[in-house]
């Protein structure tokens, strides 16, 4: 067996110990297709690309040949980048302004598709990231959804470094129970158990499964 479905296996036991059916979104962006390959074959679902020129490239036939893929668009999204993400993208995980909700209606519209989209949280109220401030999070989600008709499926956060994600990813959690939203992706290769304690639905994973970037 290849060692990223090796690594991918050790990950998911981990998680299965912590009683939770949180899915590994396995991070594949800089590896090409033949490392991703064992893994497409092994049956895993869920792949995430944070760069559109290179995700095109890699999974446009791919997809073809394997139906049951899906991808998740997780860096930080271009308004004009939108239309080549639907429809090869199945999730957005960083929506965080109205002009990119808006871009993604009029492209959802034109190419009919849905993507399942997550609303990117500045949970640490960070000045230098993106994503919407927790105080406007609801009127947020009721204009993506009243007006722009998107499927807003939860919400998605990357903590501040050098702090416990432990309090960001609870206090995540609270948030998407009480805005009744069933989706939560957080949690990287450091901080994944973390975030699965703090039920997270969805973890990105990279170096952990396909090893050091080159």
């Amino acid at each position: 067996m290849h060692d990223c479905v090796d690594n991918l296996l050790l990950i998911k036991k981990e998680i299965q110990l912590k009683n939770s059916n949180t899915e590994i979104i396995a991070v594949t962006k800089t590896f090409p297709i033949k490392s991703i390959l064992p893994l497409i074959n092994f049956g895993h679902k869920h792949y995430g690309e944070n760069k559109v020129q290179e995700a095109l490239e890699k999974w446009t036939d791919i997809k073809n040949d394997f139906i049951d893929i899906r991808l998740h668009f997780i860096g930080k999204l271009q308004s004009n980048k939108v239309k080549y993400v639907l429809p090869l993208f199945d999730y957005i995980h960083s929506l965080d302004n109205l002009k990119l909700a808006e871009k993604i209606s009029l492209e959802q519209k034109k190419k009919n598709v849905r993507p399942k989209i997550f609303i990117q949280v500045n949970i640490g109220n960070e000045e230098q990231k993106n994503g919407i401030e927790i105080d406007r999070l609801e009127e947020f989600k009721q204009e993506c959804i009243n007006t722009f008709n998107l499927d807003i499926v939860g919400l998605m956060c990357i903590p501040p470094a050098n702090t416990n994600p432990k309090i960001f990813f609870t206090e995540m959690n609270i948030l998407k129970d009480k805005m009744n939203l069933k989706e939560l992706s957080m949690g990287m290769s450091g901080d994944y158990l973390e975030a699965t304690e703090s039920k997270a639905t969805f973890v990105r994973i990279g170096s952990k499964v396909f090893g050091k970037r080159i």
